[in-house]
């Protein structure tokens, strides 16, 4: 064989294997590693460590995949593209990129529970906001490149007002929209500034309005267990006059949720089965503290509210969850502390301490089966960073259940 003849077998066999590791990422590697709580002797699984910062999808939306074996998470600085979404495999603390190039915005992301596809916003070079599905392996470190389909292209201007929801049928999308010039929350409620809830239909991207409201609109979350049905609140950065509300996909129904008295201040509610939202009654101040405060629990068809609890000193709780079946909650605290309580029993114990609640909030949420709690953790940064944290539901509270 000549050498012209060897350097074409050469380029003809290289050429496609370089093709091939192209759409691969970098062999994923695992930042596990386990921290004893020194108060509460709860072994704290860290998923996440090192330089880059890495938060946790907000507490109203799915953090697991369909099938329960990614957490889906965000990061501003751990891609060299810029913000991404990535994928970590809970078994063994493998991490992807699921997202790559510029203009992912990482305060909408939507995990499907039906199967292995996330929805997400990302601004296009003409400054247009686009909705993306993006469909990716059961296993995407093996290297297959996530699929991304534009449902829709959002009309110039549009702005999001910081909720985004996906129907439990996954037929729509609901997003809350600005209708002013982007004032902040705070501006927003010293001034009268309108809002409202769009619906965009994820097979044909058609857009529609939900309802107007004499707002500015917040975390619109869609019941996961009922077609059809949204929660939204009166966003204004601190105490609004009616925190909830809930309305149809058709726009009907829109009414207050938990009607509020003149000290109450309502923040952080969620979703935690077809019927109930739990939320939070803030009890910071000495004034507060004159009425009931605390988790609550709304049943969504009689009104009836549950009072699950709350610190008897301190500043009380601040963010809460719930499993689906009404025993387990757990919600921070100012100080970055996490408790968990069981519904049933009334039961309360400190689980994890020191997560600092900087840069951000820790957020919890419980797994799917309910064995564990995904927080997000400033400890070991200082502050300065955050890591993705579970925490293990002690057993005596698994076996109550």
């Amino acid at each position: 064989m000549s050498a012209k003849q060897i350097a074409a077998v050469l380029v003809a066999t290289v050429i496609p294997l370089a093709v091939a590791l192209a759409g691969q990422s970098a062999a994923p590697r695992s930042e596990v590693h386990v921290v004893m709580d020194e108060v509460t002797h709860v072994p704290m699984r860290f998923l996440t460590t090192g330089p880059a910062g890495n938060a946790k999808i907000y507490q109203t939306h799915p953090q697991w995949t369909a099938d329960g074996s990614h957490i889906i998470f965000r990061s501003s600085n751990r891609s060299s593209e810029g913000p991404a979404i990535f994928a970590l495999r809970e078994s063994d603390g493998a991490i992807t990129q699921l997202t790559h190039g510029k203009g992912v915005k990482l305060s909408s992301i939507n995990v499907s529970r039906l199967a292995n596809h996330l929805f997400y916003f990302r601004e296009g070079g003409d400054k247009r906001l686009r909705l993306i599905r993006l469909d990716f392996p059961a296993s995407p470190e093996a290297g297959a490149a996530p699929k991304e389909t534009t449902i829709t292209t959002f009309p110039e201007g549009f702005r999001d007002a910081g909720g985004f929801a996906i129907d439990m049928d996954e037929s729509a999308a609901y997003t809350g929209v600005l209708l002013d010039d982007a004032p902040s929350p705070q501006e927003a409620a010293k001034r009268h500034v309108e809002g409202e809830i769009w619906a965009i239909d994820l097979k044909t991207g058609a857009i529609r309005t939900v309802v107007k409201t004499p707002f500015r609109v917040g975390h619109v979350e869609a019941n996961p267990w009922l077609a059809g049905e949204l929660m939204y609140c009166n966003e204004t950065g601190g105490d609004a006059p009616q925190r909830m509300w809930i309305v149809k996909a058709d726009g009907t129904g829109s009414r207050p949720l938990f009607v509020e008295g003149p000290t109450d201040w309502v923040t952080h509610e969620t979703f935690v089965d077809r019927d109930h939202v739990m939320f939070n009654i803030m009890g910071h101040t000495p004034e507060l503290r004159k009425r009931p405060t605390g988790v609550a629990v709304i049943d969504l068809r009689t009104d009836v509210v549950e009072m699950v609890g709350q610190l008897p000193t301190g500043r009380g709780f601040w963010h809460s969850n719930g499993t689906t079946d009404g025993h387990l909650a757990v919600a921070d605290d100012f100080d970055g502390e996490v408790y968990l309580m069981d519904r049933k029993t009334g039961e309360r114990i400190l689980l994890s301490t020191g997560h600092m609640m900087k840069p951000d909030h820790t957020h919890p949420n419980f797994s799917p089966d309910g064995t564990r709690i995904l927080i997000q953790s400033g400890r070991e940064s200082g502050g300065k960073r955050l890591d993705l944290v579970t925490l293990p539901v002690p057993k005596r509270f698994l076996v109550s259940k």
